[in-house]
């Protein structure tokens, strides 16, 4: 009789290491048109793509509550937000790669699915900003919006370069981790 156990050694320390490199990824920033370049959207899509949707959202949650809170500066509300939203994109992405009982080496299905979770991040990192300037700081609502668009470009800067980087990283990767997993079952 096989068990489908869900918290497996590989499914931890896949989960871990991806959010380790979700964390350490995201010191790396440089500016491009006046806003700050990261690539810490495309891990967490990549671990979606890699990993499917709830190892890949686990990491992409974990590594980017992680790097709010021990390096961010944010309180413990914010980096809640930032581990529901980052989980949600990856979730999102593997959701839609893996669906239809396919594996994600459908090239059109993995970039749909990068470009959906990536658009999906700004929209809720954009609501997130709506609720904290009208909500919390109890803005006019044209200071809201001024906020926002002054936000809106370099969030969507960064779902462009993880729409473009995530498909490319997982193409080179995936035969390596496909390697893994059939040793994995000898």
């Amino acid at each position: 009789m096989k068990t489908n156990k869900i918290l497996t050694t590989r499914f931890i320390v896949q989960t871990g290491v991806m959010a380790a490199v979700v964390c350490v990824v995201t010191f790396f920033r440089f500016p491009i048109l006046g806003s700050k370049v990261h690539f810490a959207n495309t891990m967490c899509l990549l671990a979606g793509l890699l990993f499917g949707p709830l190892s890949g959202g686990l990491a992409a949650g974990l590594g980017s509550f992680l790097y709010d809170a021990l390096f961010g500066g944010y309180d413990v509300i914010q980096c809640l937000i930032t581990f529901v939203s980052k989980f949600i994109m990856a979730w999102l992405c593997a959701k839609i790669a893996y669906s239809g009982g396919a594996n994600a080496d459908n090239k059109a299905k993995t970039i749909a699915a990068s470009v959906i979770g990536a658009l999906s991040y700004v929209a809720l990192y954009m609501l997130k900003t709506f609720i904290y300037q009208k909500f919390v700081y109890v803005l006019a609502l044209d200071a809201v919006g001024a906020v926002m668009l002054a936000k809106l470009p370099a969030s969507l800067i960064n779902a462009v370069v993880a729409m473009i980087a995530a498909p490319i990283l997982f193409f080179l990767l995936s035969p390596a981790i496909k390697k893994l997993k059939a040793k994995e079952s000898l």
